[in-house]
């Protein structure tokens, strides 16, 4: 605290922080969802830490900030994901409405959809971009709104937009007592998320059998992935050694993941960050990952796990996943992967956002007055 009573940006203080989260799945979702999943575990890590957090989700979230309602239902889980950019472009118009005054900070998790908003709101704001961003055609939308503070979920997600205003990389995390250790080694391999051709879950049963081991997959099929799942995947799924067990929630995931010998990650594009990952090694369960976009950052290849470029890569991984110590995938998690490391690491960014925003705030506010003055 300064003699005037004011205090300095950089001590750490209680922050006003408005969390901006998608419609298409409750805060945390009931289900499958992961962006959601991660906004509340932000969210409550931040109140838990004191600061003052309001959360604009979906109504039937739940949380221990303050919850502001864009819509009565998660919206897949009432069937209108469809009026997902129209709802979440209303909820977050409302967060900038209620802004001044009351936020200190406004943290986007909408992509690219909230940067009209950033950019002419007039409030510190800063996005976590959660999706792919590979996209060529989206790169003149990205090059229109290059000054707004961008946050990325691995160092190989932001690689296709190195121009952007990048102020970190914040790994995803967990809170510690969300899944637990199991030390014995499990019995199946698991695959776990979501049925579609870049998770490349017809891969990972060839793996499983090839290197004859049991496949478990828990997994949603959406609409635009139906026949992927009914021409590619199911014929595939012969009981008892390759068996589909459709969604599971939070209580199911604790024990799938944790009595799997590997979760099998053999994805086949850029992934930005992958959830399930840091999921298996808190539960001490070893990942076999293909070496796509975030695996190497996350995934110590020869300590958590193994990566590798072909299926033989992969199969040969299985053979060898006893080598792995469950104990030290659990320790990588709690020294890296941790909803409290996550927070410590946005709470930096905030500070750096607020900071960095303060001499436009200053000058805008020169040239209203000079303004003022020359009527």
């Amino acid at each position: 605290m300064n003699h005037d009573g004011s205090s300095n940006i950089d001590e750490p203080r209680s922050l006003r922080i408005a969390q901006v989260a998608p419609l298409y799945e409750s805060v945390p979702p009931k289900l499958y969802g992961v962006t959601e999943r991660v906004v509340s575990y932000i969210t409550e890590e931040l109140v838990r830490r004191g600061h003052r957090v309001t959360l604009f989700a979906s109504g039937d979230s739940q949380t221990n900030a303050e919850l502001v309602s864009g819509c009565e239902q998660a919206l897949r889980m009432c069937g209108h994901s469809e009026l997902g950019t129209a709802m979440q472009m209303a909820m977050t118009a409302e967060a900038y409405r209620q802004a001044p005054g009351r936020f200190d900070i406004i943290h986007s998790h909408v992509g690219y959809w909230g940067f009209p908003f950033a950019q002419i709101g007039g409030m510190p704001t800063v996005a976590t971009m959660h999706g792919r961003l590979d996209d060529a055609e989206l790169r003149p939308l990205f090059a229109r709104f290059s000054e707004i503070p961008l946050v990325s979920i691995s160092d190989a997600q932001r690689r296709p937009l190195p121009e952007m205003n990048w102020c970190a990389t914040v790994s995803h995390g967990l809170p510690p007592d969300l899944l637990s250790f199991r030390p014995e080694t499990g019995e199946y391999l698991a695959f776990i998320g979501r049925i579609a051709p870049e998770k490349r879950p017809d891969l990972a049963i060839q793996i499983a059998l090839k290197s004859g081991m049991p496949l478990k997959i828990a997994a949603k099929v959406d609409a635009v992935d139906r026949d992927y799942f009914e021409y590619r995947v199911k014929p595939l799924i012969r009981p008892p050694h390759i068996e589909y067990l459709g969604e599971i929630d939070d209580g199911d995931k604790n024990e799938f993941l944790g009595r799997a010998r590997a979760l099998l990650f053999p994805i086949d594009w850029p992934e930005p960050f992958g959830l399930a990952m840091i999921e298996a090694l808190a539960c001490g369960t070893p990942v076999i990952a293909r070496s796509c976009g975030s695996v190497p950052e996350i995934i110590r290849h020869g300590v958590t796990g193994f990566h590798g470029d072909d299926i033989d890569d992969l199969v040969g991984a299985v053979r060898k996943i006893g080598t792995i110590s469950r104990k030290r995938c659990r320790d990588e998690f709690e020294q890296r992967f941790t909803s409290r490391k996550m927070a410590e690491n946005y709470e930096r960014v905030y500070q750096q956002v607020i900071q960095a925003h303060r001499p436009k705030r200053s000058a805008a506010m020169e040239r209203k007055m000079l303004a003022q003055t020359s009527l």
